[in-house]
């Protein structure tokens, strides 16, 4: 039976989203375990000795070793927060800065290397001339819950995970790059320091920053 199927869940702590989709796995799929992920702390040890069916990372904090991958027999998958032009880490801060019309979300098979695996599904929606990386984030986490649902609905009718036609089309964006795009030096004119400013703003959080010396100084209305 497919509620049988033992699945590794692994979610992203203190989210709402996450938290309900455990909880579906847990109703539907009692052979499960769930773990929620924080950045800031590593990954429980015991992890590596789990076996089973399904790994599905949700939002997960953390970087999956290849050693637990290879233990999900039947696929281990991952909601990804961005579409397939946009692998890797900062999707929604380059989309802003680089002014795309249309974003999107992507579930995909992992491999070792982050944002490579197989498609399995992609979800789009149209970028508003407004929209902020925590507008797209949120909308991005939506699109997530709902195409979690709608896969993890068809495993319990007895149906396997689609197959995208879809590929990735670049390699993915990394950290060096994101902490570049944050950024602001004197030879930017002001609509590019504009542009670095509103693709590193989450909320009241602005990421953005200048160098005084050898020193980060986080930018600010204040700041010269």
């Amino acid at each position: 039976m497919s509620s049988e199927i033992k699945i590794l869940f692994i979610g992203k702590a203190g989210d709402h989203c996450s938290t309900m989709a455990a909880d579906f796995v847990k109703l539907h799929f009692p052979n499960s375990r769930i773990v929620y992920s924080k950045r800031e702390l590593p990954m429980p040890g015991d992890l590596l000795d789990w076996e089973g069916d399904l790994l599905i990372s949700y939002l997960a904090q953390w970087i999956i070793p290849g050693k637990l991958l290879a233990k999900a027999k039947m696929a281990a998958i991952n909601f990804h927060t961005g579409s397939p032009d946009y692998p890797g880490i900062g999707c929604t801060n380059f989309a802003i800065y680089n002014g795309e019309k249309e974003f999107g979300i992507t579930c995909h098979h992992m491999l070792e290397r982050v944002d490579s695996g197989n498609i399995i599904a992609v979800r789009r929606f149209p970028v508003f001339p407004n929209e902020t990386v925590f507008s797209m984030t949120q909308r991005c986490y939506a699109e997530i819950w709902h195409l979690f649902y709608e896969l993890m609905s068809g495993l319990l009718q007895g149906k396997p995970l689609p197959q995208s036609p879809e590929s990735w089309t670049k390699k993915p964006y990394t950290r060096k790059q994101l902490n570049a795009l944050c950024e602001l030096t004197p030879d930017m004119s002001a609509e590019e320091k504009a542009r670095r400013i509103r693709a590193t703003t989450y909320g009241d959080k602005v990421w953005a920053y200048v160098r005084e010396g050898d020193q980060k100084v986080s930018y600010s209305s204040d700041t010269k």
